[in-house]
């Protein structure tokens, strides 16, 4: 959730959560305690406008770098096989529901080879995931991290959709992670979701790199384009 959205209803968000309404409401209280949410005049419990801007502003900036893209998909690589292993084992019905989903919309679009859509429903899987880990502090850090990383898993997505040979070993790599969490097998959902992003993480450095290569070209034929090859200045005689 975002700062500012209104948070569904007690009665609604226990079933979804599934857990008891006494437990939510202690939870809830805490929450607001913190200053994490907020309640509005006609009661309605809202997140607090505040939340995550410290965090995900800067961020945002950071990731203009290519450098910076890869470093958020080092730090994604070490939380997205934790948060895959407890989705495997905490995700509730509606958590699976949802994931399903989101499984179902990556693949339409894939075949359908939208790469904007592949990238959007890409980034909706992950986010999917987080939340079916029921891990308050991961969800606080990647919701507060939303920005950031609904822009990496897009930049990325598209990148690497575009620049792997076999186009369908992406897919895979996200049925896999899938198929371990449905399985509630949480080693296979982890070891799936590990060797999703080390490969992500390395065609993203080889694109990196390619880059790299190609401003020094550039930079090299900018010199040569302010000398005159025909003229040089003469030796100075001793």
């Amino acid at each position: 959730m975002l700062p500012g959205e209104r948070l569904l209803s007690e009665r609604d968000l226990s079933a979804k959560l599934d857990v008891s309404r006494p437990s939510l409401r202690d939870a809830l209280n805490k929450l607001q305690a913190e200053g994490l949410l907020s309640t509005g005049s006609n009661g309605a419990t809202f997140v607090s406008e505040g939340v995550g801007h410290s965090l995900r502003d800067p961020l945002v900036d950071l990731l203009e770098t290519p450098q910076a893209r890869i470093d958020v998909m080092e730090m994604r690589s070490v939380i997205e096989a934790a948060a895959a292993a407890l989705a495997a084992t905490r995700a509730s019905d509606i958590d699976r529901e949802i994931i399903c989903r989101r499984m179902e919309e990556m693949t339409a679009a894939h075949e359908r080879q939208d790469v904007d859509e592949i990238a959007r429903t890409d980034a909706e899987f992950h986010l999917a995931i987080y939340a079916a880990s029921h891990n308050i502090m991961m969800l606080h850090l990647m919701h507060s991290l939303e920005t950031v990383l609904r822009s990496n898993v897009y930049l990325n997505r598209k990148n690497l959709y575009e620049q792997r040979t076999e186009r369908d070993s992406q897919l895979q790599e996200h049925r896999a992670i899938f198929e371990g969490i449905m399985a509630r097998d949480p080693d296979r959902a982890r070891e799936a979701a590990h060797i999703h992003m080390t490969t992500a993480q390395r065609t993203q450095q080889e694109l990196h790199e390619a880059e790299m290569r190609l401003q020094a070209s550039i930079r090299r034929l900018e010199r040569g384009a302010l000398v005159d090859s025909r003229k040089r200045r003469p030796r100075e005689r001793a």
